[in-house]
């Protein structure tokens, strides 16, 4: 295995998965992104890492970006030497807002870009099926890698998806609080009904048909991001998340958990590059929460990449 000389950099988005009804299916990618460069040394590991979550990220082989070059370099045939990592976050960790699904993405696309051969690379399903399996769902994982809207689905071969272009923005409320993806998943019941999952299954049909449809229709998006598979069995773990998302609905506007939660994430159908009566309607104050942050995002239409030329 031949490696770069040079350091590679991948930026890889944040992601909302499930959108209300589109259980670990469908991605949305935002325009808040991490940072990842990484070089082939001649011996050991490095890793540094600023921004988000900093304190809290293991500096060794434990690290998700590393665990994720890792398994990319043994599906390509070996492991470099040495690793120099140096991570920016700017995703906020413990969300809903697939700060995992980047680290696993800008990992495996590092641990690609680094090797010299193309034959030896991945190839982009590979590295699809590889950044799944290792978030153990492909929703965050396809958007994050894609950007855009993305449904995802476990095919024979391991994760597939396909990706549409949306035009809209997404108003992001981020508490001060985190809740693990694991424990929120804890909170499911392992079966249910089947009229749920159907009625479920129509609003995730639906939203896809109304995030696609131009002009969108905001009675629409409202209708379409109802859900009954899992938000309403974690209310109880979040109940300022799922008392916000109510007020946002009650006042007409599609919202839900932004993935696992406990952050917020609502719909915004622009009419025009916003005006700044709209960026300021998109306050925590405005909504009862303070002290939570907000932040009015684009959503991301090219998804994860590397610095040009690195590959």
């Amino acid at each position: 295995m031949r490696y770069l000389s040079d350091a590679v950099t991948v930026t890889a988005p944040a992601s909302s998965a499930n959108l209300g009804p589109g259980f670990d299916a469908l991605g949305l990618a935002l325009a808040l992104a991490d940072r990842v460069d990484a070089r082939v040394t001649a011996s050991g590991l490095e890793v540094e890492v600023r921004g988000a979550g900093a304190p809290l990220v293991p500096r060794d082989e434990a690290h998700l970006v590393v665990r994720a070059m890792r398994a990319a370099f043994d599906l390509m045939g070996g492991q470099p030497p040495g690793l120099h990592v140096w991570c920016v976050n700017s995703i906020p960790h413990g969300r809903g807002l697939g700060s995992s699904a980047a680290a696993v993405v800008a990992g495996v696309l590092s641990a690609r870009a680094l090797v010299s051969d193309p034959a030896n690379r991945l190839g982009d399903p590979a590295v699809l099926a590889l950044a799944a399996e290792l978030e153990g769902h492909p929703d965050n994982a396809a958007a994050c890698l894609l950007g855009g809207l993305t449904v995802a689905w476990w095919g024979r071969c391991g994760a597939e998806a396909v990706r549409m272009d949306v035009r809209l923005n997404a108003a992001v409320f981020v508490p001060p609080s985190s809740m693990a993806t694991s424990t929120a998943r804890n909170l499911l019941p392992p079966a249910v009904s089947h009229a749920a999952a159907a009625r479920n299954a129509g609003r995730a049909a639906l939203l896809v048909a109304a995030l696609t449809a131009q002009p969108l229709v905001p009675a629409t998006l409202l209708a379409a991001t109802q859900d009954e598979l899992h938000q309403p069995y974690r209310a109880e773990a979040m109940p300022g998340s799922m008392a916000l998302v109510q007020r946002l609905r009650d006042a007409g506007v599609p919202a839900m958990l932004s993935g696992a939660g406990p952050a917020v994430l609502a719909l915004v159908v622009p009419e025009r590059p916003p005006h700044s009566e709209e960026v300021d309607r998109w306050t925590g104050r405005r909504w009862g929460v303070p002290e939570w942050d907000v932040q009015l995002l684009d959503v991301d239409r090219i998804g994860a990449r590397v610095e040009p030329d690195a590959e």
